[in-house]
């Protein structure tokens, strides 16, 4: 059963459309309704025209204001359609003088039961659209400086031979393995990402890709010609008729990265890629006569 509720918290109209069943039907949560709400995120209120910053009949002041509703996707967007000369929304203006808007959340179906919160204001200007979370988290992944693996094998110096197993490993740092965190926040909401490298693509410049999910395992000598458990390979020709008598190859990470919005309860993941280049020498096994 959908409740409806009406406050004014600095001229400000809050439309509570429908409130969880922990409400109070007499408005017992306080001036901004957030109480009976399971999370609160601030909204931006339009600075009034023509400078100043309390509220009044010409515009709001600079504020804030708290919304609702876990899992909500928030917008600013004109109100259709716009209420009829004389209402309260209007502040004392006429339809025409700029014009009202409503910042919605709309809850996921079967959320809270909550359908429809919103903030109704007049503002002579088109309001600055809500904060797409998602930006956000892309901003936290661009502070994060992420690299391309930090190829520990195979070494540009080393010299590997045809038909011997070849161990391919990286070393691990923030950067260039993870786990890496930031944040980033605008508009009152602040997301955290998480991004930690899932699998690496190991081109070895013979024509032959290997797919790591791992960093790969440290050859030791005590291990001998034997092959890596997790990430290696075998080079079956020799790398004298290449440019340089070089294999060309790179490793390539792919980058998971899980945001949250913080006390809001909205996820996503977003995934990024990172390079890094190498060269193999392979010879062969010289067998001198007696």
């Amino acid at each position: 059963m959908l409740r409806g509720r009406g406050a004014t918290l600095g001229g400000l109209v809050l439309l509570v459309m429908a409130m969880p069943p922990s409400a109070s039907a007499d408005g017992g949560t306080g001036a901004s309704g957030c109480a009976s709400m399971r999370v609160c995120v601030e909204v931006d209120i339009p600075p009034k025209p023509g400078g100043g910053t309390g509220p009044g009949p010409s515009g709001h002041g600079n504020g804030k204001s708290d919304l609702v509703i876990e899992g909500a996707s928030c917008d600013i967007r004109r109100l259709e359609p716009q209420p009829p000369a004389g209402s309260s929304l209007w502040e004392g203006h006429e339809p025409g003088d700029g014009a009202i808007y409503i910042n919605t959340c709309a809850g996921s179906p079967g959320t809270a039961n909550v359908d429809t919160v919103g903030v109704a204001f007049w503002s002579k200007d088109v309001p600055t659209p809500a904060v797409d979370p998602a930006v956000l988290a892309r901003r936290a992944v661009d502070s994060m400086l992420l690299e391309g693996p930090a190829v520990a094998s195979p070494r540009a110096e080393g010299r590997y031979t045809v038909g011997v197993p070849l161990w391919l490993w990286v070393n691990q740092s923030p950067t260039t393995w993870g786990p890496n965190t930031a944040s980033a926040s605008a508009g009152g909401i602040t997301v955290t990402a998480t991004a930690k490298v899932s699998s690496v693509v190991w081109d070895m410049g013979d024509g032959v890709s290997v797919t790591c999910s791992g960093p790969g395992s440290p050859y030791t000598p005590a291990r001998g010609m034997t092959p890596s458990p997790d990430c290696g390979h075998l080079y079956s020709a020799t790398s004298a008729g290449q440019s340089g008598s070089t294999y060309k190859g790179s490793a390539t990470s792919t980058w998971t990265v899980d945001w949250v919005v913080t006390g809001g309860g909205q996820t996503g993941q977003l995934t990024e890629v990172r390079q890094s280049p190498f060269t193999v020498s392979v010879g062969e096994v010289q067998v001198v006569g007696q």
